[in-house]
């Protein structure tokens, strides 16, 4: 997509910024991937935009994987609402504490004790490394010396996982382990816009578990509850190619989202 037709797809955000909602995920959309995910980081130019975009449109939201404190720290604006553990959690504009799904509480202790018995050492030997997200458990095998071998010890892991009533999801060479309650960001954003008066909501996404949030804004606008959703896809060389198929808008990288950030903010 050229920059003009971009612009153009921006239109109902910019026309009434009061009224939009900018919604983003983190990891592969506002920060680069890398094989270790404590090591990632917002770049400061895209988190100069940010600020600007949060002083301008009426909600302004990082919607993560990461529990919503973590994700809260990692980009470091105050101004903006966070939604952490893929919607699970809540941590609005201005607050310094987050809500967790009361659904979701007594499940903690549960997804808790299967880490610890999963996390083997024979597991670690595999390059397989554990990330807790609080509600939920990440194995991930990024960067893995023998990423077959990681593999086969994640199979094992969900189908453990599942026969202990668990759900598991996967992602960009990564398994969550999650509790069987139903949540996800389509969930969350759909929470997060109910109760506001918004004409148009983009959201920007790199990975399979960033479809619920298009498919929740598209829902939103079948519904008539916002009159414009706006998909926006971020294509990297491993990401999912239905984040391409069902985006409106498509840009590449990192780089492609702080382009669009500058659309937004100028």
């Amino acid at each position: 997509m050229t920059s003009a037709l971009r612009f153009e797809a921006l239109a109902p955000l910019r026309d009434d910024p009061e009224r939009a909602a900018i919604l983003l995920d983190i990891d592969g959309t506002l920060a680069p991937i890398v094989q270790e995910p404590s090591r990632a980081h917002v770049p400061e130019q895209t988190r100069q935009l940010l600020i600007a975009i949060s002083e301008r449109y009426g909600v302004v939201a990082c919607v993560s994987g990461r529990r919503a404190s973590e994700a809260r720290a990692m980009v470091a604006i105050g101004s903006i609402s966070y939604l952490g553990s893929h919607g699970a959690e809540l941590s609005p504009a201005g607050a310094t504490e987050s809500q967790l799904d009361p659904q979701l509480e007594g499940w903690s202790r549960r997804i808790h004790e299967f880490g610890r018995e999963t996390d083997t050492a024979d597991v670690r030997r595999t390059g397989v490394r554990l990330e807790d997200k609080g509600a939920i458990l990440a194995f991930h095998w990024r960067g893995a010396a023998d990423e077959d071998a990681a593999r086969q010890a994640i199979d094992s892991i969900a189908t453990r996982a599942e026969g202990a009533g668990f759900r598991t999801h996967w992602g960009r060479k990564v398994l969550e382990v999650r509790p069987p309650v139903q949540f996800d960001k389509g969930v969350g954003v759909t929470g997060l816009l109910d109760s506001r008066n918004i004409g148009a909501a983009m959201y920007v996404g790199d990975d399979v578990t960033d479809l619920d949030a298009f498919r929740a804004i598209g829902r939103l606008a079948e519904q008539g509850r916002i009159q414009h959703a706006i998909r926006v896809g971020v294509q990297s060389e491993d990401g999912p190619p239905q984040i391409v198929e069902e985006a409106d808008v498509v840009v590449q990288g990192t780089q492609g989202v702080r382009d669009l950030l500058s659309a937004l903010a100028g």
